[in-house]
């Protein structure tokens, strides 16, 4: 196998901060140091500056497929491999591919151009980040359905942030020049607002500055190099994804060892949904590289803290249940393991919704 290729991502924190613009800059200045560069997909949303720069650069023909009779555009990541480039264009590295394709999402598509050795610059908006899924859902409103696990990033050997003042942004949609006049307008009385895009901004610096300064730290504050051990509590109920996200994000700050753990229970009694739901919560721990357990047990709040006690745990991370029929119908469950866990720090993450407008 070729040695893993290089991954360069532009992170803004709004459409039109001009992320793919740098991108495609950079290819132009590449190709004309005479790298081998392709473009395996793009998007030019009608930016006419943008699209200027795509002359002269090779492009991968896209792969159609087919779903429900609708025919959708996506990357032919099979080509691309074929065609061994050095340094390949991914334009919306959040992207979810059509159901049918060989991979589910674009930043899978984009690891497997990096297994085979091929360079890629790629393009993201900070809302698109996993772990901050939440944090933009009460910033803006919007609960992005899109993301892109935290690991993807911050295993980039290049993060840049594509930087533009609000009002600048605001003015440039004002123009026209990011979306159409009809969805200009309603982009600037809901998510384009001049706070809420203050607001994603310095969150996408932090973000950038956090992924640096990882980046320059010694071997020594790899993960789990850390006196912290972080227990994340999964259960059925629709809070786990948040505790999931809000455990995982403190584990990398603090570059603590991460686990979680579903206690399962004869007597629980959850419906084939809500046990769907659990398995989705494990499914989605593990796709952030969060090592996950399931154990019986009788009493979830005991079993849990037993488990955190055996590991070490030093913080533990869970919430109240948004339906406690789904969690066994144990409303003092949290109140339960805080009792038991009186040697650590248990975390019961807040529900909190979008701020007004």
């Amino acid at each position: 196998m070729p040695a893993r290729g290089k991954l360069i991502v532009y992170l803004g924190y709004a459409a039109g901060v001009g992320k793919t613009f740098k991108m495609l800059s950079e290819a132009q200045r590449l190709r004309a140091q005479g790298v081998d560069v392709v473009v395996g997909y793009f998007e030019p949303h009608g930016r006419q500056d943008t699209i200027a720069l795509m002359r002269g650069l090779a492009t991968v023909p896209r792969r159609v497929q087919e779903y429900r009779g609708v025919s959708f555009s996506e990357m032919d990541t099979d080509a691309v491999l074929a065609r061994q480039p050095a340094v390949c264009v991914v334009d919306e590295l959040a992207h979810t591919n059509a159901p049918g394709s060989p991979r589910a999402k674009r930043w899978q598509d984009v690891e497997c151009l990096l297994d085979h050795g091929i360079d890629v610059l790629a393009n993201m908006n900070v809302q698109h980040l996993e772990s901050l899924n939440d944090q933009i859902w009460r910033i803006s409103g919007v609960r992005v359905q899109e993301t892109v696990p935290d690991w993807v990033v911050a295993q980039a050997n290049e993060v840049v942030m594509v930087d533009l003042t609000p009002r600048a942004l605001v003015h440039r949609l004002q123009r026209g020049v990011v979306y159409p006049a009809q969805k200009a307008e309603r982009a600037l009385a809901h998510f384009f607002r001049e706070s809420t895009l203050g607001a994603l901004r310095e969150l996408a610096l932090r973000q950038t500055a956090h992924i640096t300064e990882t980046q320059q730290e010694p071997l020594t504050t790899a993960p789990g190099a850390s006196h912290d051990r972080i227990l994340i509590h999964i259960t059925a109920d629709p809070s786990a994804a948040m505790v999931i996200r809000r455990g995982k994000r403190v584990a990398d700050y603090l570059h603590a060892n991460c686990r979680a753990l579903y206690v399962r229970s004869s007597h629980e009694g959850l419906t084939p949904a809500a046990a769907m739901a659990a398995e989705r919560h494990l499914s989605f721990a593990r796709n952030l590289r969060i090592e996950t357990r399931s154990v019986a047990g009788e009493d979830a709040a005991t079993t849990l803290v037993d488990f955190a006690r055996q590991h070490r745990i030093t913080q533990i991370f869970t919430a109240r249940p948004v339906w406690p029929e789904r969690s066994g119908g144990n409303r003092d469950l949290v109140n339960h393991i805080v009792r038991l866990a009186s040697d650590m720090q248990v975390t019961i993450v807040a529900r909190r919704g979008p701020k007004p407008s």
